[in-house]
């Protein structure tokens, strides 16, 4: 029976198309319709999770559909995996509605990754808008583990709202790191906010970037990474040193359906990270 089992996961490891069964340990909620999955395979799969920052995952709702979900948690952490998700369609709802011990099938790790060994040596400059925080966290866990190998290193991030805010207690632990400089704005304050106020590329005016040193790393709604783009080369950024994640419209994570075609590419397969200079053309094409 021992020998069966094992072969028939080979088998599924052969197979990307193929769910694994994952088990939700924990499921908290971030804000209002955001919450995050801790998963850890069952015992029938015996797997740890292996993934590059910047990866993601296709999520499984039994019934209902998949959904592809980037990874927010430590890459060098292999037991769980975290996934921070909107709930904002068939899918996600599903999925939110489930509870500790539930499965779920999960595919992948899938996709490229932040280019965090040929940017090692440089300045790092990441900027995250509203949702585009949690695919860049397993990159900010990478950079504070090995930060020797990074030179300055800046973190700006803006959010609708102060409850908005994504892993408010770990941005203010941040904030303290005496060698990161962070910068958190909202783009509508209450009486309780005491921060910026001002969408996220205001923020580059309380920084100094130095042009030929640094490397820039994007996640957000679309039209925040187009004017964040615009701000960056406007300060002389070269759209070599500028990387966008474009995790929109992916269905099967591996170029099949060509809902992410674009002419001979594809997110899933060529991305989701990608250099700006790759994408300039398609940047602002809709439905990809």
């Amino acid at each position: 029976m021992e020998k069966i089992l094992e072969k028939r996961i080979d088998t599924m490891q052969l197979d990307p198309m193929i769910p694994l069964r994952a088990k939700v340990k924990k499921i908290f909620w971030e804000t209002e319709d955001v919450f995050t999955f801790e998963l850890v395979y069952d015992e029938e799969n015996r797997r740890d999770f292996s993934f590059k920052p910047g990866q993601f995952n296709m999520l499984y709702s039994f019934g209902v559909g998949e959904s592809a979900i980037s990874i927010s948690s430590d890459s060098d952490k292999h037991g769980s995996v975290l996934h921070t998700i909107h709930k904002v369609g068939y899918v996600t709802s599903a999925l939110s509605k489930l509870k500790k011990g539930d499965i779920v099938g999960l595919r992948g790790p899938f996709g490229s990754s932040w280019p965090l060994d040929i940017t090692k040596g440089r300045d790092v400059c990441i900027i995250a808008g509203g949702l585009g925080l949690p695919p860049l966290r397993p990159a900010i866990y990478h950079i504070f583990k090995h930060r020797k190998q990074y030179g300055k290193v800046t973190i700006l991030y803006g959010a609708r709202s102060p409850r908005d805010i994504m892993f408010p207690v770990e941005l203010e632990a941040w904030k303290k790191k005496h060698d990161v400089q962070v910068e958190v704005t909202v783009d509508r304050a209450d009486s309780t906010w005491r921060g910026h106020i001002g969408v996220v590329t205001t923020l580059l005016s309380y920084t100094e970037l130095d042009p030929e040193k640094t490397t820039a790393m994007i996640c957000g709604p679309e039209i925040m990474m187009k004017y964040t783009v615009d701000e960056l080369m406007k300060n002389n950024i070269s759209d070599k040193n500028i990387y966008v994640s474009l995790e929109r419209n992916m269905k099967c994570a591996l170029g099949f359906c060509g809902h992410c075609q674009y002419g001979p590419s594809f997110v899933c397969k060529d991305g989701p990270v990608f250099s700006f200079s790759n994408v300039t053309d398609i940047f602002e094409i809709r439905e990809l």
